[in-house]
């Protein structure tokens, strides 16, 4: 992952409200100062913050570090697993800067659906300025059942962020 503005990313987490037991899982296979940024922020608001380290190196360098951590709990995680549920957990923000192939985008919103909240928020990271893998996420996005997709492309310098609100009551 390519370097990530910590005061920026400060930023961003202000869009996550101040609630107990709040929950935030993150899909990723680099950038540990990224992870250490929403580990902090998880350990003072006293969140759950479950790392799927999709990477077996990125999930031991990730898991030696945290493995003491209440807040925070590292998974190495597959891709190809055929669901994304773990214990019946279901998570009220979900971040994704993995580099995902377009073949691979459809299925993977499938399977995150059903481990984010009802209305809970996915929180996609893309290339800075790269319109064509914008709309196609924005495609999807729309395919697998998220609504209010929204682009924030001033905040970091590598980086656009595309947040989409999980859709409740039906269409699931």
């Amino acid at each position: 992952m390519k370097k990530i503005e910590e005061d920026k990313l400060i930023a961003l987490l202000g869009i996550i409200p101040s609630s107990p037991a709040l929950r935030i899982a993150h899909f990723s296979n680099s950038g540990e100062q990224l992870v250490k940024t929403i580990s902090d922020f998880s350990i003072k608001n006293d969140y759950e913050y479950q790392i799927n380290c999709t990477s077996k190196m990125y999930y031991e360098t990730i898991h030696n570090h945290y493995k003491t951590n209440q807040h925070i709990k590292p998974v190495y995680f597959t891709l190809e697993r055929p669901s994304y549920m773990i214990q019946g957990k279901v998570y009220d923000f979900l971040f994704v800067t993995i580099p995902l192939e377009a073949a691979q985008r459809k299925s993977f919103l499938k399977k995150t659906h059903t481990i984010i909240k009802n209305a809970g928020n996915i929180l996609i990271f893309l290339p800075k300025g790269d319109y064509e893998e914008r709309y196609h996420w924005l495609e999807l996005l729309e395919e697998t059942n998220y609504v209010a997709s929204n682009t924030i492309d001033n905040l970091f310098e590598n980086y656009d962020v595309l947040i989409s609100k999980k859709m409740h009551g039906w269409g699931n």
